[in-house]
């Protein structure tokens, strides 16, 4: 069977069973996470209380009537998939009588997370980021401010390995920080090949190339209300800076791999939902100064760029009538249109007037068009438990290298759920969601060159949905570092990595027979 027809029935099977799986309230040890039914007790119905409702289709609705019911009213949309919508109602919100019909379930959400204030989170003088598992900082989310001030403190307790990055200013005019992580051998981020010293058996100093380091880019919450999604990035970036012999260290890693971690690639966005709007879900651009609403969505990067969002047709079948729709003007000779309507500008997909317009995008893009060697790349996000492959922009379209890809990603998974038992679906973003052209995994595969690309819908599956309870971060950031940590091990083992690292950790110590008969055995 050719490769491409047997990715494209694996992929479709794959996305059959989750499909299954979410439609039959998820999987077995899910029943934790399902989505609350029970109604408030007095003391919850309050004004600090919202309602996440998940409509789910049944024989008189389908999932395009309630996504068209739902648009019309200008609804809070946290969630969409090939089983369910879910939607947010702030206080004191009524649900439209055309919803109240479908079948759905509720969960009571906080308008507000319960530590916002700054006497419930550690001072900084109490983080003791020397210690990863001992360290009070994963414990609790943080503002901006504090998020900035953890990869100042990464960098001045190890120099040696963590170096400060500032891509650009964002629209409000904040720095967007990042860290990149390395040992002080291999490539820099410069792109320069690194050379090391070692002793040779008679103790004189001698100079040895190193393999370059390969390259693994990591980004938070583009999207501002995904709170875990930056922690989690925190809490990667820590676990590769402590010391190998803590639980849950992922330094080893850098034996192979230098990683580039931008934990808020929207920082106006990400501030505006802590002093503001805790589900504010843009970036605050001011979009024209006739333009009532503010901020587009910051995921919309240059590859196959549409002004789109989701519509009320299903992914597959709005492709079809769009192929129909070229094949008709190109056969009539007509030049090929543009959308066909205009996107509200107040809507939270509002994919702006052109690709790369958000500044935060165009300066991630252009901080990894000058990182060398680059292999891996992950996009956190949430919520979902999802491990999504390219592509975003076409459920049809097979990445030439799906193969690769899904092995990479079942083996993460796995590694993943043996970690605290929490279970992932895999499948290309586009079959998970639905389209969205111009995602930052299309571009970050198809023009950055990133092979093992994925987008992961952090926890959970819609209990707390964005706002996932800061106890939580922990257990989330583990289980991520060993999915992070397969991924990366799979991609050094397929490019004969972990040998080599061996081989020149052998010659370092003097012992060139011993390398070359370590060669021989492995040839």
């Amino acid at each position: 069977m050719p490769l491409k027809k047997f990715l494209s029935l694996s992929l479709g099977a794959v996305s059959a069973i989750a499909a299954t799986a979410r439609a039959s309230g998820g999987f077995p040890s899910q029943q934790l996470q399902q989505v609350l039914q029970q109604s408030p007790s007095s003391s919850y119905e309050s004004e600090s209380l919202g309602v996440l409702r998940r409509f789910t289709p049944d024989s008189t609705s389908s999932v395009e009537s309630i996504l068209g019911i739902a648009q019309d009213h200008d609804l809070d949309i946290w969630q969409i998939t090939n089983s369910h919508i879910d939607v947010y109602f702030p206080p004191p919100s009524p649900v439209p009588h055309a919803l109240s019909l479908v079948n759905h379930t509720t969960s009571y959400i906080p308008t507000q997370h319960q530590t916002t204030s700054s006497n419930s989170r550690p001072l900084q003088s109490e983080w003791n980021l020397n210690s990863l598992s001992n360290s009070t900082f994963h414990s609790t989310y943080h503002p901006l401010f504090e998020v900035d001030s953890f990869l100042n403190e990464l960098v001045e307790m190890r120099p040696d390995m963590v170096k400060l990055i500032k891509l650009g200013h964002s629209g409000q005019g904040r720095e967007m920080m990042g860290v990149t992580i390395s040992t002080e051998f291999g490539v820099s981020s410069s792109g320069d090949l690194g050379r090391r010293k070692g002793k040779g058996r008679k103790g004189h100093e001698k100079e040895e190339d190193v393999q370059p380091k390969l390259g693994f880019v990591i980004t938070g919450a583009q999207h501002a209300r995904e709170w875990v999604a930056t922690a989690a990035a925190l809490h990667l970036a820590h676990a590769l800076v402590v010391n190998a012999s803590e639980p849950r260290s992922l330094s080893p890693l850098l034996r192979n791999f230098e990683f580039h971690i931008i934990p808020v690639p929207n920082p106006d966005g990400y501030d505006y939902t802590w002093e503001n709007d805790r589900y504010w879900y843009k970036n605050r651009q001011v979009m024209g100064p006739a333009r009532k609403c503010i901020g587009l969505d910051m995921n919309r990067f240059g590859y196959k760029w549409e002004p789109t969002v989701p519509e009320n047709t299903p992914p597959q079948l709005d492709e079809d009538l769009e192929e129909l729709r070229e094949h008709s003007e190109e056969s009539l000779g007509k030049k090929k249109k543009k959308q066909r309507t205009p996107v509200d500008p107040c809507s939270h997909w509002y994919p702006g007037h052109r690709p790369f317009e958000a500044p935060e995008v165009n300066n991630l893009a252009n901080f990894v068009t000058t990182l060398p060697n680059l292999v891996g790349f992950v996009d956190l996000r949430s919520y979902g438990q999802m491990l999504s492959t390219p592509y975003s922009y076409s459920c049809k379209r097979i990445a030439k290298d799906a193969e690769d890809q899904i092995e990479a990603a079942m083996g993460a998974i796995q590694a993943l759920k043996q970690t605290h038992g929490t279970p992932f679906m895999l499948g290309s973003l586009c079959s998970m969601l639905y389209r969205a052209p111009g995602n930052i995994l299309d571009w970050m595969y198809a023009r950055a060159g990133i092979k093992y690309s994925y987008a992961v819908h952090l926890r959970d599956t819609g209990t707390y949905g964005f706002s996932l309870p800061a106890e939580m971060i922990r257990p989330v950031g583990e289980e991520t570092g060993e999915m992070v940590k397969y991924l990366a091990k799979f991609v050094a083992k397929k490019l004969g990595r972990e040998f080599l690292s061996l081989f020149f950790r052998v010659i370092s110590m003097g012992g060139l027979a011993d390398a070359s008969f370590l060669l021989l055995g492995e040839l």
